[in-house]
């Protein structure tokens, strides 16, 4: 053998044994990745947020907390169910009692955080400062809702109708995109002496003052323009949206200002 083959098959088995290397680290990587997410706690308070002030919404067990709209008896037999830990809407099934998840308590000066993910072309919401009255059918017709959006619906292309946004009434601020199914969204919602800001994956994507004449300008040029109960409250309770299609919620969080 050559001096010339020795080096050309000393380089190759170096070569090999590199890649080899480059490899197992990859793999090393991506499995302290996946170890990482499996073993992410959820649905619990850190002792820093304890003292923060910060309550969990959904304990990851239970539906305690929370009941249908105006149908409180009829939640055990609702859509909604914790399934692997996550609050869950199984609006597929139609043996299931329709209707809205709504918080016990009402709340006025908060901020509130959740993961959020929807079915493919999915469509939901969370409402804010929901009346419960019997003069009322609906969460919608007293509370604004911040839009939860998959993004193959065909309102994500619809400006007043974006995921994050005040549905009906202003568009993005900035715009952001949402995650697709099987993949989570975060949501933060804050709420302070009738000022409210909608935030999505962190960008800041709606911003309005309940009290002023500007809300309720727009509300008049809005489809919500005959409910004279919408959009007046800047207190009350938060309701997720049983709306056909299957939502998840985890993580959901909140601490009064």
């Amino acid at each position: 053998m050559t001096r010339f083959s020795l080096f050309i098959l000393l380089m190759t088995l170096l070569t090999g044994v590199s890649c080899k290397k480059k490899e197992k680290k990859k793999f090393e990587v991506l499995r302290t990745k996946e170890l990482a997410i499996k073993n992410q706690v959820h649905n619990q308070l850190l002792d820093i947020e304890k003292e923060q002030g910060w309550e969990l919404l959904f304990d990851g067990e239970t539906l305690e907390g929370w009941h249908l709209y105006n149908k409180p008896d009829s939640t055990q037999f609702s859509a909604w169910e914790v399934r692997n830990g996550t609050l869950f809407c199984n609006a597929t099934d139609e043996s299931k009692v329709f209707g809205d998840l709504v918080t016990d308590k009402a709340f006025e000066n908060y901020e509130l955080v959740f993961d959020w993910q929807m079915a493919l072309r999915g469509n939901g919401g969370v409402f804010i400062n929901v009346q419960e009255l019997p003069e009322y059918t609906a969460t919608y017709q007293t509370g604004p809702e911040y839009q939860l959006l998959e993004p193959e619906h065909m309102d994500t292309k619809t400006p007043l109708k974006r995921p994050g946004c005040l549905w009906g009434l202003s568009p993005q601020i900035n715009k952001v995109e949402a995650k697709p199914t099987g993949q989570w969204n975060t949501a933060r919602i804050v709420q302070q002496a009738g000022k409210i800001q909608f935030y999505l994956n962190g960008k800041l994507t709606a911003e309005e003052d309940l009290t002023s004449p500007d809300w309720r300008n727009k509300i008049k040029s809005s489809g919500f323009k005959d409910a004279p109960g919408f959009g007046k409250a800047t207190h009350g309770k938060i309701a997720l949206q049983n709306w056909y299609f299957e939502s998840w919620f985890r993580n959901m969080k909140i601490r009064e200002l």
